[in-house]
């Protein structure tokens, strides 16, 4: 069955990591990153998962997994080397309807972590349907060599742009093509090659003669 992909809000949002290894830091970090309120669960842990936990104010459970802790979750990740924790912290979460992960087991998945290509607020997921995580780890480093860090800075102009559009263009069709022009590869060509300033005066003129046009 076709999965349903979707950016997930996860900030001030409760998230249990069971685990203390090196894939439960990797996991943390990036929680963290989403502004879960983290809560990780593990009998012994990794020093660079403990020093990360108390430098971000994660709260740390050095002890046994207990179904408790999840309760309230949105989300829970299993990321031990024990098969039946994992199994058992992915029975609980189905009994709590809490959706959840257990790394590297597919069947006992609720949602995959895609492989992401990140450039400022620009996002590529890459899911495989956790057929191959390897595979799409291949396709994000092929992507990060397309996809760079003017990608990132041309979105954040982009968004700028966008609600000066908004508020002074009110006809949704105008809206639609003005926004079809300012985002096709010769308005990122301008901008890498001219300049933000330079950009941002041909955008605003296109604006304008919308405007006018409009009016």
């Amino acid at each position: 069955m076709a999965k349903y992909p979707i950016f997930l809000e996860l900030g001030g949002r409760h998230v249990v990591l069971v685990g203390g290894g090196t894939v439960a830091f990797r996991k943390a970090r990036s929680l963290i990153d989403a502004g879960a309120r983290l809560v990780v669960v593990a009998k012994q842990v990794d020093e660079t998962l403990e020093a990360l936990c108390q430098s971000k104010g994660v709260r740390l459970v050095k002890g046994s997994y207990a179904k408790e802790y999840l309760v309230g979750a949105v989300l829970a990740i299993a990321a031990t080397n024990d098969t039946e924790l994992n199994k058992q912290v992915y029975k609980d979460c189905q009994e709590l309807e809490v959706l959840c992960n257990v790394v590297d087991v597919p069947d006992l998945c609720d949602f995959y972590v895609p492989a992401v290509v990140e450039r400022g607020k620009l996002q590529i997921a890459i899911g495989t349907d956790g057929h191959s995580p390897a595979f799409a780890g291949h396709l994000r480093k092929k992507l990060e060599g397309i996809v760079t860090e003017q990608h990132g800075q041309f979105l954040t102009e982009l968004d700028a742009i966008r609600k000066l559009i908004i508020k002074r263009i009110t006809v949704p069709n105008d809206r639609k093509s003005l926004a079809g022009v300012l985002v096709d590869d010769k308005s990122f060509e301008l901008f890498t090659k001219e300049g933000t300033e330079a950009w941002r005066t041909w955008a605003n003129k296109k604006v304008e003669e919308c405007e006018a046009g409009g009016s």
